[in-house]
């Protein structure tokens, strides 16, 4: 179940971040709602993940989560660079994730 609450933070902190960058195109109430519910629910699934998983791991891949899913936000939504490199790199700390799954 920890996992489970470790990939709802991340989706959650994703959520949070597109809530950042909303505002920082439009301030409303809803960006701002979007942002407050996103990180408030990412922390909270962070910490009931963090009650079974090491805190290393979980931070690990909670940031991972969160930086991948926010660059591919950004890409698919927000007009984002799509270069190559920045692809790789997205991959490159996907399997960083999958090696701390791995070996946990």
């Amino acid at each position: 179940m920890a996992w489970i609450y470790l990939l709802l933070a991340g989706g959650s902190e994703v959520i949070g971040v597109t809530g950042l960058n909303l505002i920082l195109r439009n301030k409303n109430v809803v960006s701002f709602a979007v942002l407050v519910l996103g990180m408030i629910s990412s922390f909270s699934f962070l910490s009931f993940a963090m009650q079974s998983l090491p805190m290393g791991t979980a931070y690990a891949i909670w940031t991972g989560i969160g930086t991948v899913g926010s660059g591919l936000v950004g890409i698919l939504f927000f007009e984002e660079s799509k270069h190559w490199l920045r692809i790789v790199f997205m991959a490159m700390v996907i399997t960083a994730a999958i090696g701390l799954k791995i070996i946990n």
